[in-house]
């Protein structure tokens, strides 16, 4: 089968969905598929990609539908996935009409639309419903839905009628569990500041408001108030290349790290490859995810965590999801509260007995608990490539 993903982010561009559309031509491809990208002209795609990539898209307004049609019939492609998250299009609703239009046209291969969130895209002051009528659009005219996590899949059930397809997809991981040659846990922890006695808790993502940077910061404060021997570990880049409001919440951490007066007990890896954020990872004792709008299976610093089988403090799901359990693979707290994150921590902190180094999880000798970038993607693959049937 011949698929063209298309999508609004793509690497060298940092953004989730790109990553994420990476990994799923990636395994398409083991799977003996033909896999194009179609991407965004405005960005050089990397030399030597595995992948074939089309950066044919000068803008994502209504001009991307003949081109996108015209790279169908070129490359023979049998059916286009759309990988949607609204940031990713720079908040332009071309994409948003492309199946509509594309339906009648001759010749038109199935469209597959993947929803990696359901945010609404920006139209003109007091759009209000009108902004959910165009992501209905999307999702209305595409043959076959796939939704990343429960609670956008209920809401697609839920509010639409006549409506294609809907498979619930989680996404996997990003970052395969995959130690840099020669890792050394202690001298990895050292290159953050970290000595066999300090609890290093890491963050892993862009700063931006859903993920509850701020809340982060004031419970480390807390910590450190409480004489726990805290660090916090950033790892990966700061803000993205797609939402812009990512810098202005950047910045606002900048601040409060300031008045909180923790700049000697915060640090940022930056933008790393995947076997480094492996490697701090690895270092961490554990994974603090306080998204503001409740963990999902959409986040992929939330999968990647899992995949890692790391301890993870995170906050309670909008939809409920049964794999993660309160107490035995997570601890959930409520979200943007730092006094609940600042409990849950100390709580750990207090019942941890054994402070010394141990063998990450991610290590060859002992194996993650679950690994959800093996069956989520695996499973993207196949049903993604079927969907349109």
């Amino acid at each position: 089968m011949r698929i063209g993903l298309i999508t609004g982010e793509y690497p060298p561009m940092q953004g989730g969905v790109g990553d994420f559309t990476r990994e799923l031509a990636r395994a398409l491809i083991d799977l003996g598929h033909a896999v194009v990208v179609i991407m965004s002209s405005s960005v050089p795609p990397l030399v030597d990609s595995p992948v074939q990539v089309e950066p044919i898209i000068s803008k994502w307004n209504l001009s991307c539908w003949r081109a996108i049609s015209d790279a169908a019939r070129r490359l023979r492609l049998d059916v286009l996935n759309i990988q949607y998250e609204p940031a990713a299009y720079a908040m332009q609703i071309g994409i948003n009409f492309f199946p509509w239009w594309y339906r009648r046209q001759s010749n038109r291969v199935p469209v597959v639309t993947t929803f990696h969130d359901l945010r609404v895209p920006y139209l003109f002051p007091k759009a209000g419903p009108l902004r959910w009528k165009i992501v209905d659009l999307l999702a209305r005219h595409s043959d076959a839905v796939i939704a990343t996590n429960e609670e956008d899949h209920l809401a697609l059930s839920s509010k639409l009628t006549n409506y294609p397809i809907i498979h619930l997809i989680p996404i996997g991981s990003n970052i395969p569990p995959s130690l840099p040659l020669g890792f050394d846990r202690e001298r990895e922890r050292a290159r953050w500041g970290a000595s066999d006695h300090d609890w290093l808790i890491a963050y892993f993502g862009f700063l931006s408001m859903s993920k509850g940077g701020l809340a982060l910061l004031r419970s480390i404060g807390l910590l450190l108030n409480d004489g726990l021997p805290a660090r916090l570990l950033l790892i990966g880049g700061r803000t993205g290349s797609s939402d812009p409001s990512n810098a202005q919440y950047a910045a606002e951490v900048d601040r409060a790290l300031a008045a909180l007066g923790l700049r000697d007990r915060v640090h940022f890896t930056g933008y790393v490859d995947p076997a480094q954020v492996t490697a701090a990872m690895a270092a961490a004792d554990v994974m603090a995810l306080p998204y503001a709008d409740g963990v999902s299976f959409r986040r992929g610093s939330l999968m990647a965590a899992l995949a890692h089988g790391k301890a993870i403090v995170t906050t309670h799901p909008r939809a409920v999801i049964p794999q993660l359990k309160d107490g035995e693979n997570c601890v959930l707290v409520a979200p943007g509260d730092a006094g609940c994150l600042w409990s849950a921590t100390t709580g750990w902190w207090r019942a941890s007995t054994n402070r010394s180094p141990s063998a990450p999880p991610c290590s060859p000798s002992s194996p993650s608990r679950w690994r959800p970038s093996s069956c989520g993607i695996s499973t993207s693959c196949c049903r993604a490539s079927s969907a349109w049937r």
